[in-house]
């Protein structure tokens, strides 16, 4: 019978005997590829190799047995689970490779041999907390809109804002994808609010105002479930500890550094 990984607390990794087989998708955002639905997207592109062949979706795989390859490289698991948080600019993308969108990579900020991804996105022209990490599970627990993460928002229009708009974002708005309604909206200035979403489609927040007729000026994310941006600079970043992921995050992670670690990364563009 196939056993599953053991801790091995003399080394702070997982050791293998015989893995059972998984979801090929879910062992790349494992090893910090991507998260699992980015990974899927790779698959589908061809970019996955299995033994020496194109990868399929649903494909299933045995890690210690099958040599899995992506970008030439043969994908192995992360020892240690990393979590990073970043302020990140306007004029960042929140991808790890550039496509036909122009602008800095998020990733070019932070400093640390591993390969991290982010979690979720932040339009280019969006600002504020963006987290980036190697562990899938937690990148889809954050966004997954079935765990209802909550992201909360400071966002400025090009006009006024009133209790009406609120309540309509709120209430419902509908999108080409879909209605959204935000979990909360409030007025924090005459032309400014603060709004909590537990979805994250792409653009979202910005589309819902543009239904209703508004113009985002400024939109920045100040928190991610119960962790906040606080007083990290703008292109600043710091890796989160244990602590931090398992109360502010709701989930604990693999091995750790007991301290929270504080690093400064980047510059403004």
């Amino acid at each position: 019978m196939s056993r599953p990984a053991r801790f091995d607390k003399s080394r702070g990794q997982a050791s293998f005997d015989c893995m059972k087989p998984i979801r090929l998708h879910k062992y790349l955002a494992s090893c910090g590829v991507g998260s699992r639905r980015h990974c899927e997207v790779l698959i589908d592109a061809g970019r996955v190799e299995v033994n020496g062949m194109p990868a399929k979706i649903g494909q299933s795989v045995i890690p210690g047995k099958d040599r899995i390859v992506y970008r030439g490289r043969e994908v192995k698991p992360e020892t240690e689970k990393v979590v990073v948080a970043v302020n990140k600019p306007a004029g960042y993308l929140s991808a790890c490779y550039r496509g036909k969108e122009e602008g800095w990579l998020v990733t070019e900020l932070v400093r640390l041999p591993y390969r991290l991804y982010p979690v979720g996105r932040l339009d280019r022209d969006s600002e504020g907390l963006l987290l980036m990490t190697n562990d899938g599970d937690l990148a889809l627990e954050l966004t997954h809109p079935r765990y209802g993460k909550e992201k909360e928002y400071e966002v400025e229009l090009d006009r006024p804002a009133d209790p009406e708009l609120c309540g309509r974002l709120e209430k419902s708005v509908q999108l080409s994808d879909g209605p959204a309604r935000a979990v909360r909206a409030t007025l924090t200035g005459p032309n400014r609010l603060s709004v909590v979403l537990a979805e994250g489609r792409k653009r979202q927040l910005r589309r819902m105002l543009e239904a209703l007729g508004c113009t985002v000026v400024r939109l920045r994310r100040t928190r991610i479930a119960g962790l906040r941006l606080g007083d990290l600079p703008r292109g600043g970043w710091r890796r989160l500890s244990e602590q931090e992921v398992r109360e502010k995050l709701g989930r604990a992670v693999g091995p750790m550094p007991a301290g929270p670690g504080r690093e400064s990364g980047g510059s403004q563009p």
